[in-house]
């Protein structure tokens, strides 16, 4: 729980921390050209938190934003010349191209059972997550993404007190969430410039569990979407 605390005081703080330069810069508070040059450090330092958290798993994706935001970064404070990104940006393919080679892909994927509580913690940031839960005393969770995508898988899951919830934290991504046919899920979803839905094609004679919910999704999409297939 403490690691998924800490994907969510990143995130938020990313989202607080822009939203106060563009307000200092709407409102002409204070002059802002200097602090926007450190911006890409902002970037520099999630990528290196997504890094270290996966466990080095999740390559691709923490690296690249790490080099390209490092190069905004030194190019802002002067230490390459403003050419040198126009000259030298192949390399960020080369990188790429490099980090597909050796074998670390963007996406892990985990067959894994979840805590003694019955909960399930998720982080993907510049990066993927793919989870399967085969446990038979689900209780919910907390899914945090930013600039990535998750899938919960939930099709071979029981629920041992209903409802279950998860609270999802969706930015600049998307959270996908497969729950069995027989699942009454609600969605309780703060939309902004994104969107919540669930997909699954029920026909009026699926079976149902019972009136009340069995799974509840609650947060937030920003600029993302929460899907339930």
């Amino acid at each position: 729980m403490a690691r998924n605390l800490t994907g969510r005081i990143a995130t938020g703080g990313l989202v607080i921390l822009i939203g106060i330069l563009l307000l200092l810069s709407t409102t002409n508070t204070v002059p802002t050209d200097s602090l926007w040059d450190w911006v890409p450090a902002i970037f520099v330092l999630l990528g290196a938190w997504a890094l270290l958290s996966s466990g080095f798993r999740n390559l691709t994706g923490p690296v690249m934003v790490i080099a390209i935001a490092g190069a905004f970064l030194a190019r802002n404070l002067e230490l390459i010349g403003e050419s040198a990104i126009d000259t030298w940006w192949p390399l960020f393919l080369v990188l790429f191209g490099v980090l597909l080679l050796i074998g670390r892909q963007r996406r892990s994927r985990i067959h894994t059972e979840i805590g003694e509580d019955g909960e399930l913690t998720t982080i993907a940031i510049f990066g993927g997550s793919e989870r399967r839960i085969t446990t038979d005393r689900f209780a919910g969770g907390e899914v945090v993404v930013a600039f990535g995508g998750a899938e919960i898988d939930l099709t071979d899951a029981e629920i041992d007190r209903p409802p279950a919830t998860i609270e999802a934290v969706v930015l600049f991504g998307g959270a996908e969430i497969l729950a069995p046919d027989d699942w009454n899920v609600k969605l309780d979803v703060l939309p902004l410039f994104g969107g919540a839905s669930d997909e699954r094609k029920r026909p009026d004679e699926a079976p149902r569990r019972g009136d009340g919910p069995d799974l509840v999704v609650t947060g937030v999409a920003l600029f993302g979407g929460i899907e339930v297939t």
